[in-house]
């Protein structure tokens, strides 16, 4: 059986370990030869690596493991990489999300204006990565999983037509893990699902087990109840999380006819988000209070006692989806799995260079979408309007605009106004500095 070689590209990054612990669960279907990691910030990376490193040692000695900060080591010989960087890291996390709210505008990671100046640091960063691989791997597959997934794969799209990448995200698989444990299926795999939208931004139409058994009813008249708050809770949910599971049942109420991804209520009920955060403490807050604090503490002590028992990092089991599309890629599978590629027909309806998210069959020449058929006019109003807002944030990166990047806040559903999306987009400047092209 063929090993592969590996580069996680963000490497220092707190979702490395649970990664590299996924991979090493799963290797009997996807081997690998070797394991590296690649990163600007060497400091912040080489804690993680360190720690990496002995768990590698004691559970995969066979497994060459290296890390790097210089492109051409990390890009050689490599049959995969595996990305998922933060431009800025979580300060500027935090003020994707504080400068919104500030305006009385939804502050969040991917969605509003917050998305879109994380878009904006997102697209060079991406797009380095990807000439790397070509430069020094020209046969290697991309599988990019950095934020916003959505603006970076209509840049990859646009600016790099030619690249082998593949954009992905893991909510639709957070979501179908509870609706598995809504119906008592023992997981997602055990369902078989048609889904379409955009990332963040889309709808289940169907949902069977493998017997072909329609689920929907039962997950229908659950969510309307609950939301996607499973039977048996889950007591390492955070708060802020249960809040955006509950409040599926208000999303789905709009056309309960699907099951709605979790991130329309951003756009859907943008006042309710905004009178239920905290200006002061967003979720960058939490992020850097717990998770930052947990999985660096816990690699310092793996290093300091040369052995993992002595620190607790969890395997990242929804990761997983990773190998599944690497296996599809390497072993030419013909898995089904949710991508975002371009709409091209698939969905006919709508435009044809939109990228979309929708199920794909994976192989070794990448994915070959599945048909959508036509779409409610409810669902392409929405896709619309956000798909023209991912539109003109490439565009005012790509032109360096002001201009572009105002009628992207102003045409975004969480603004309310042209004025209130030039007052948020000059503050999101000034911050900024350091990271966007500059405008004019």
């Amino acid at each position: 059986m063929k090993k592969f070689s590996v580069v996680i590209a963000g490497g220092g990054s707190t979702f490395t370990p649970g990664i590299v612990l996924m991979l090493l669960a799963n290797r009997d279907r996807f081997p690998l030869r070797a394991l590296k990691f690649y990163d600007n910030d060497g400091a912040r990376q080489e804690t993680i690596a360190e720690a990496c490193k002995i768990i590698l040692r004691e559970q995969a000695p066979d497994i060459d493991f290296s890390y790097t900060t210089d492109p051409k080591t990390a890009f050689s010989d490599v049959d995969f990489v595996m990305a998922h960087i933060r431009v800025g890291k979580y300060p500027m996390r935090e003020k994707d999300e504080k400068i919104p709210l500030r305006h009385g505008v939804v502050g969040q990671e991917t969605c509003g204006p917050g998305g879109i100046a994380y878009g904006m640091r997102s697209i060079g960063g991406v797009l380095e990565l990807v000439d790397y691989m070509q430069q020094y791997s020209p046969n290697a597959w991309m599988l990019n999983y950095s934020n916003p997934a959505a603006i970076v794969a209509e840049a990859t799209r646009r600016l790099r037509p030619q690249a082998k990448i593949l954009n992905i995200c893991d909510m639709p698989i957070g979501i179908e893990g509870r609706m598995a444990q809504i119906v008592g299926l023992p997981d997602r795999k055990a369902m078989r699902v048609r889904y379409y939208g955009l990332n963040h931004f889309g709808w289940w139409t169907s949902i069977e087990d493998q017997n072909g058994n329609d689920l929907m009813p039962k997950l229908r008249e659950y969510v309307a109840k609950n939301g996607y708050v499973p039977p048996a809770k889950d007591e390492h949910t955070e708060a802020s999380w249960n809040d955006t599971f509950a409040k599926a049942k208000d999303v789905q109420a709009l056309d309960p006819d699907t099951m709605p991804n979790t991130y329309l209520k951003y756009y859907l009920f943008p006042d309710y988000v905004v009178a239920h955060s905290n200006p002061e403490r967003t979720r960058a807050n939490e992020v850097m209070d717990h998770r930052e604090k947990q999985v660096f503490s816990a690699c310092r002590a793996i290093i300091e006692a040369g052995k993992s028992s002595a620190g607790e990092l969890e395997i990242d089991e929804h990761a997983s989806y990773i190998v599944d599309l690497a296996t599809a890629i390497a072993f030419n599978t013909q898995a089904r799995m949710l991508l975002i590629v371009p709409n091209n027909g698939a969905i006919h309806n709508f435009d044809a260079d939109a990228m979309v998210e929708i199920p794909c069959l994976v192989g070794k020449n990448g994915p070959e979408p599945l048909t959508v058929g036509d779409i409610p006019h409810f669902q392409k109003g929405l896709m619309s309007q956000q798909v023209a807002v991912e539109k003109l944030v490439v565009d005012a990166w790509e032109q360096h605009s002001y201009q572009k990047l105002w009628q992207a806040l102003t045409l975004s559903k969480t603004v309310p106004s042209a004025s209130v999306a030039k007052a948020i987009l000059d503050d999101l400047v000034e911050a900024n500095r350091d990271y966007w092209p500059e405008l004019h």
